[in-house]
């Protein structure tokens, strides 16, 4: 199901028969035809041991569950929104920065520790993002908020990249991640960066990467 892009803060939906999707709670801004929307206990398609799961690690973001015949209108806060189209791969992503996707994707929780060990956690207590991330699968669309606009930087083996973790919205394809030190002797005499510590992105994929340092 595709969001076409209005302007930057808003996308359009169409919604079928026999097809859903799901949305943040506020997020619908106006629609045509016959469409219900109905709270989601669910929390998505993984079922109730996945909401259970994203309930435990902080990433249950309330979800609507949008059905039957007509367009819908998505916006929230002011946001930019971003469009990502998964073909078959998975979509790392804070659930609060999820506006509305296609309900045939799987949801889950993955701990992001995980992935980088022990700075894996340093980077959730120290960046303010969490632990743990809402991970979504499979073929279908995703839209996504952010502060200002966001672009799209491959992540190819070899050529690692570095992301401040304010400006992180999201990653997918197989992609390791760590939380790295920048001090050195320039930041000690106030000629550095100012960034004490960088995100590393590695592997084969994409990241997307907000004008922004701040936080939905």
């Amino acid at each position: 199901m595709p969001f076409r892009e209005i302007n930057s803060k808003m996308v359009e939906a169409v919604v079928s028969p026999g097809q859903r999707l799901f949305s943040q709670r506020g997020a619908m801004l106006a629609y045509r035809g016959e469409v219900s929307f109905t709270p989601n206990i669910q929390g998505g398609q993984g079922g109730f041991a996945s909401m259970i799961g994203r309930r435990v690690a902080g990433e249950a973001t309330p979800l609507m569950t949008v059905e039957g015949s007509g367009t819908v209108l998505f916006g929230h806060g002011g946001h930019h929104i971003q469009v990502i189209n998964l073909a078959g791969d998975t979509l790392y992503v804070e659930a609060d920065r999820l506006l509305a996707f296609d309900g045939s994707l799987q949801q889950g929780t993955m701990f992001m520790g995980s992935q980088g060990g022990v700075m894996g956690m340093v980077r959730g207590q120290v960046t303010g993002q969490g632990l743990f991330t809402t991970t979504l699968t499979g073929h279908g669309a995703v839209a996504v908020m952010a502060h200002g606009g966001v672009i799209e930087l491959p992540i190819v083996p070899g050529r690692d990249i570095h992301v401040d973790p304010q400006a992180y919205v999201a990653h997918h394809g197989n992609v390791r991640n760590k939380l790295s030190t920048a001090l050195g002797w320039r930041d000690m005499v106030g000629r550095g960066s100012g960034e004490a510590f960088q995100l590393e992105l590695s592997g084969s994929g994409a990241v997307y990467v907000q004008a922004s340092e701040e936080k939905l």
